[in-house]
């Protein structure tokens, strides 16, 4: 793959906490345009990895570039310009419950643009919109909005500054199935009309099934395996064989040729 084609790259990536060692010569690329997928169980780092990716996160050592750009060598106003480049979903939204929908998702024209009020007003709005949310959304509360419509509502201030790059941590955790569902054709469909690049922090078989071009796997403190679906399936490591062969992953994928 042409280097210009990759739009993250983690290298000898190693996170510990304490005595803990999470990750240890972590490698992984993000190909530009895809949506990848990371899958492991329990205690693998999923939701530390996206952290170590965006800054939030000081890795013990290994390198992490963004567009060609290498987090741990940028200075504040690099940093900050960087964050217009992508966004990111927190679980369960993360909004401000002080704020409404709309005051939410001018959270980041605030702090990055400084725009006219009228402007915000017509941005948020037109967020709120693409992200399939009713427009008397925008004067509510979180705390007036259900599980999935505060998803929805994240996900606008994600899209905010229009990134190039999405970051998504367990985005449909707590849904319905209809609601996960209906969240998956939101991201797949955003994906598409935008050109996003979509890093996704999942345990969702059914949403690896709907969304993911390719999938990586922690297991043993590294990317075990990154492939598509059929790769995975050809896998005889345990973990993979087990969570992608298993009997919720031959549901899921019933449902995904339905």
């Amino acid at each position: 793959m042409a280097g210009e084609d990759l739009i993250i790259q983690v290298r000898g990536l190693k996170n510990q906490f304490g005595s803990q060692i999470v990750h240890d010569r972590l490698d992984l690329d993000v190909r530009r345009g895809e949506v990848l997928g990371i899958v492991g169980g329990s205690g693998t780092g999923k939701s530390v990895l996206l952290r170590s990716i965006v800054g939030l996160q000081k890795p013990a050592a290994g390198d992490i570039h963004v567009l060609g750009r290498t987090i741990a060598r940028m200075d504040e106003e690099e940093r900050r310009q960087l964050e217009q480049e992508w966004g990111i979903l927190f679980q369960d939204g993360a909004l401000f419950s002080a704020l409404t929908v709309a005051e939410n998702i001018q959270v980041p024209y605030r702090e990055h643009l400084g725009l006219p009020e009228e402007l915000m007003d017509e941005l948020a709005a037109l967020k709120i919109n693409m992200v399939g949310l009713p427009m008397n959304a925008a004067t509510k509360y979180p705390s007036e909005l259900s599980g999935g419509m505060r998803k929805r509502a994240g996900l606008a201030r994600a899209l905010a500054l229009d990134p190039g790059i999405l970051f998504l941590d367990e985005p449909t955790a707590g849904l319905d199935p209809i609601g996960a569902a209906a969240f998956d054709e939101l991201i797949r469909d955003l994906q598409r009309t935008l050109g996003l690049t979509v890093f996704l922090v999942t345990h969702d078989l059914d949403t690896l099934h709907a969304t993911c071009d390719r999938i990586a796997v922690l297991a043993d403190k590294r990317v075990e395996l990154v492939g598509t679906m059929s790769d995975m399936l050809k896998s005889d490591h345990p973990w993979i064989r087990e969570y992608f062969t298993g009997p919720r992953a031959r549901a899921a994928a019933s449902s995904a040729n339905h």
